[in-house]
């Protein structure tokens, strides 16, 4: 039995808020306001900073009202037994790592001789009808606005994957299965990665690297291998990003001429040189990457293959602005905001104008770009805004007399802590 936060609901009314009003300031249904107050759901973490300030109370004061409620004045006792989002994620982490194991292990097994593919039915099923489930998933994330919503749908395949792994198989049939799971990991590492849970989503590469090169598809390999790298270059240790991405180049090299994973094995070089400091070999390495309009026909699959170069006005501005070089920064960022982007990809390039004006001393700068940032960050609940809000966050120290700038480190450091 669920138990009522009535001083949650009390704190709403005393702020002067309805339950309609206070889900709309949320963006969120007037219905999410109503179950958090019945106590049949909570808020998730990205979500309570900005509840705290609405409701001028301390994040740790929002916790209390979540997690506790008033004694019924009579009656027996009905303590509260919801689900900690922390535990929640913890056993999400726990349940796909145990996933990883089974399935590391699945792919690595030989198919079967003739005689026994007569019994592969299940796995042959799946072998046939999983790619375009795969699909349909990787078409999902890229509109999701929180990234963390798909984790179910993804969840739910991968268990359907394990357990046509443990079918008998013909080589066909394994080899396929292998595509898949090279595929669905690197969505479920994406799923980690935008919430910023880096060792999850090093596992999920490394197993769908395992499975590409199973498979023997190259391409998927190598796009495996380029979102491990992704992850070290988001934790600055561009010196263990770069032989990764030396090795990616060389497995693409392998891989489909006509595809572009070449070019964005290049484009992701280019930051890793970029953190290193060598401005020549990132201009060599975006040159590389702008091959890709040369293409023609399709090139990229929606999926784990996603580049076609429309985002390289943003992967420059990021390498420029890490080689301390503001002015090709700002004209590379500033026509990628001419694009249509997702929320994701407006938030991030936001946040590195912000971190541009910074770099400049430039307040105004500063506080035009970051608000929106923050504001996208917290609807979209997305690490990878998140993380570009930090590196705007270690560029404020000379500005902090500003009580503006001031408020601004609190605000980043408040998602930091819900993140």
């Amino acid at each position: 039995m669920t138990m009522k936060r009535h001083r949650l609901a009390e704190q709403r009314a005393a702020r002067g808020y309805s339950q309609e009003e206070f889900a709309d300031l949320l963006r969120v249904a007037t219905s999410t306001v109503v179950r958090w107050e019945n106590g049949k759901a909570a808020p998730r973490p990205f979500q309570r900073p900005r509840i705290a300030g609405l409701l001028e109370v301390t994040t740790s004061e929002l916790d209390a009202m979540l997690t506790s409620g008033p004694r019924p004045v009579s009656g027996p006792e009905t303590p509260e037994t919801l689900l900690d989002p922390g535990d929640a994620d913890d056993m999400k982490r726990r349940d796909v790592l145990g996933l990883l194991a089974v399935t590391g292990a699945l792919v690595t097994l030989p198919g079967l001789d003739a005689e026994a593919a007569v019994r592969a039915e299940t796995a042959s099923a799946l072998a046939e009808t999983g790619p375009e489930l795969n699909r349909a998933l990787w078409r999902t994330f890229s509109l999701a606005e929180s990234k963390q919503d798909v984790y179910p749908l993804v969840r739910s395949q991968l268990g359907r994957l394990a357990k046509g792994l443990e079918e008998p198989q013909t080589e066909t049939s394994h080899r396929r299965l292998c595509t898949m799971v090279g595929d669905l990991y690197q969505i479920a590492g994406e799923v980690f990665f935008d919430g910023n849970r880096y060792t999850e989503a090093a596992h999920c590469y490394t197993v769908a690297a395992s499975a590409a090169k199973e498979a023997g598809d190259f391409d998927l390999w190598a796009c495996a291998m380029t979102r491990h790298a992704f992850i070290e270059l988001y934790e600055r240790r561009f010196a263990v990003a770069a032989p990764i991405l030396s090795a990616a180049s060389r497995v693409s090299g392998r891989g489909d001429g006509q595809l572009s994973t070449r070019y964005w094995v290049a484009a992701v070089q280019a930051e890793a040189y970029a953190g290193l400091g060598d401005l020549d070999s990132c201009k060599r390495a975006l040159d590389q990457a702008e091959e890709v309009h040369a293409l023609g026909g399709v090139i990229q699959n929606g999926g784990w293959l996603r580049f076609d170069g429309s985002r390289l006005a943003e992967e420059r501005g990021t390498c420029y602005l890490q080689l301390g070089r503001p002015d090709l920064a700002e004209q590379a960022l500033t026509a990628a905001l001419e694009q249509p982007l997702s929320s994701r990809r407006r938030g991030a390039v936001l946040a590195e104008l912000a971190a541009l004006g910074a770099q400049r001393g430039d307040v105004e700068q500063v506080m035009q770009y970051s608000s929106t940032a923050l504001a996208l960050a917290g609807q979209t609940g997305s690490g990878y805004i998140g993380k570009k809000l930090e590196g705007l966050q270690k560029r404020l120290a000379p500005l902090m007399s500003d009580a503006r700038v001031s408020e601004l480190h609190h605000r980043i450091a408040a998602l930091s802590a819900a993140a």
